[in-house]
């Protein structure tokens, strides 16, 4: 799924270019073009199936060259993920009816690969002698409000493998108090927002929990003509597959991932996952110098040069036309800074 508008990074990502075809942390490829090498570990190049946005369909074909049409769809409107998923889902079923489905967004980071293969593989592998749907939970370290949250039982789904649980309920980005209860009890993890099933099992979901949703997208193709397609987007509902379907199954287990991970949502999610140096900066790319600076997350286009003095715990990022410099802690006002920007450009242009 590569659909996302990268609103938070901004202004490093926004609408033109979201996160998902940046270089988030710094190492020459975008999340995009890592998770699809990740994906290559797991099966056949010309097993991944793209969905994006219409407009960003090129963009994923400059980055991931030699891709067919049917591996790049582009959705005419947005309707969050469970249309995406059931696009993709029929597409491959037009390929292979048979064939066991992994869902993931294009824009999370992997620290430990060979550990992602492992733990995919190991649910591909419970998915085809059993007919649930496994996703993907990471062992929570704080009470991060940004994260959906996966309860599950204690006891293991299968005797031997005592890291697969049957899933209770699902929790999306619930308020901080509500997040630490959960890590005191030792019941939740993190929502990964990685899907395994077989495509039979996951078109059952859909045709009992979103009947509309299945009977027109499933009727889809890669070949389906655009006006069918804007058509069937237009007349759907908006609703995430987490709502729609994960929280409304009963055949649903989790996974624990061993494997490093975030959903890099945020600036500050970016400054807990990167490097940092001895003054606690996260500098993610550009010619940087500091002094007397620390505690600050640094971006700006490579080439640029940056000199910082005198700053504790600031945001720093630059794109090719806006400077950012606020406060960590101010980063939930980026909407408004990004609002305010946009207007004071349509003023000027008057």
């Amino acid at each position: 799924m590569a659909g996302g508008l990268g609103s938070r990074f901004w202004p490093v990502s926004g609408v033109d270019c979201p996160k998902q075809f940046i270089d988030v942390i710094g190492v020459g490829r975008s999340m995009l073009q890592l998770t699809f090498e990740r994906f290559e570990r797991l099966c056949q190049r010309n097993h991944i199936v793209v969905v994006t946005g219409e407009a960003y369909v090129d963009r994923v074909h400059a980055q991931v060259p030699g891709l067919q049409p049917y591996q790049v769809l582009g959705e005419p409107l947005r309707r969050n993920t469970a249309p995406c998923v059931a696009y993709a889902a029929s597409v491959i079923a037009h390929l292979d009816p048979e064939a066991t489905i992994i869902v993931s967004p294009s824009d999370h980071a992997v620290f430990r690969r060979d550990r992602f293969v492992n733990d995919l593989m190991q649910a591909v592998d419970t998915v085809q002698r059993y007919d649930w749907i496994i996703t993907l939970g990471v062992q929570p370290v704080q009470p991060d409000t940004s994260y959906g949250y996966i309860q599950f039982r204690e006891e293991p789904s299968l005797p031997d493998n005592q890291n697969l649980h049957e899933v209770v309920t699902f929790t999306e980005k619930p308020p901080v108090e509500i997040a630490r209860q959960f890590i005191a009890s030792g019941e939740f993890f993190w929502n990964a927002g990685i899907l395994v099933s077989r495509l039979s099992v996951m078109r059952d979901a859909y045709d009992r929990h979103l009947p509309a949703v299945a009977t027109n997208f499933f009727a889809l193709d890669a070949d389906t003509p655009r006006e069918e397609l804007e058509r069937v987007y237009s007349q759907s509902e908006t609703v995430s597959i987490d709502h729609g379907i994960m929280e409304k199954v009963s055949n649903v287990h989790v996974l624990e991932a061993s494997f490093g991970w975030s959903d890099v949502e945020t600036w500050e999610s970016l400054y807990d996952v990167f490097r940092h140096d001895k003054n606690e900066n996260a500098i993610v790319n550009g010619n940087v110098l500091t002094y007397n600076t620390k505690n600050c997350v640094v971006a700006v286009p490579d080439g640029k040069n940056a000199v910082l003095e005198g700053l504790d715990g600031f945001i720093v990022a630059a794109s090719r036309d806006t400077l950012l410099i606020c406060r960590r802690q101010s980063e939930d006002q980026l909407f408004k800074f990004a609002s305010d920007v946009e207007l004071s450009n349509l003023i000027g242009k008057k």
